[in-house]
């Protein structure tokens, strides 16, 4: 059983991790959006180090030319907690015009935003901005969902609690390489928001 669940986060690992690539190669890629996948904020609304740090590395391509569209997606499933928000106006307030910025408000698993980038975004082409470590979970998912996915790793530094992270993302791969085969629909699907158009449609009404 060890060395099946082994063997399988081994698989995920291998599949992608030629899609990893360095953000001078993602520059030329002309993706229809970065993603960025959404983490922790604080009861201030800063973003915590680890979606800053994410987000950071997504407007950095953005103005590289990477391409001409930022997905933000994460968390935002009650009023008291809000990630896409935050994210946004993190970009918007380094030069990223709001209507380049998308909000994804029902990203709540990795599976779940992978899934709605296609769907819901109708996105084919994208770069995922994540940590390393949940970059090739996030990769595979998209990969097994038809979309062409690159990916660019933001660590700049270290993180507290990192170890537990790792622990928690060896299950994670588990869990959703079974969901790459069975495709359950996500908590929430809607209406189709191509993110060619003007990310202004995603904000709060």
């Amino acid at each position: 059983m060890i060395v099946a669940l082994i063997s399988i986060n081994l698989y995920v690992k291998t599949t992608v991790r030629k899609k990893i690539i360095l953000p001078e190669e993602a520059s030329g890629l002309e993706a229809d959006c970065i993603v960025v996948l959404g983490a922790g904020v604080w009861s201030d609304g800063r973003p915590s180090h680890m979606l800053e740090d994410r987000l950071l590395q997504g407007i950095d391509l953005y103005h590289a030319g990477a391409s001409n569209r930022l997905l933000m997606s994460g968390d935002h499933g009650r009023a008291n907690y809000d990630e896409v928000n935050t994210m946004k106006s993190f970009a918007m307030n380094r030069s990223v015009p709001s209507k380049h910025i998308f909000m994804d408000h029902a990203g709540f698993s990795t599976y779940e935003s992978m899934y709605r980038t296609k769907e819901v975004f109708q996105a084919n082409k994208i770069i995922i901005i994540t940590q390393e470590y949940h970059l090739y979970r996030a990769l595979y998912i998209a990969e097994k969902l038809g979309l062409d996915a690159y990916g660019v790793a933001s660590d700049p530094r270290s993180y507290v609690g990192q170890e537990y992270r790792e622990s928690r993302e060896f299950l994670a791969r588990i869990k959703d390489f079974f969901y790459t085969i069975v495709k359950p629909a996500p908590t929430y699907l809607g209406e189709a928001i191509p993110v060619s158009g003007n990310g202004d449609i995603t904000n709060d009404k």
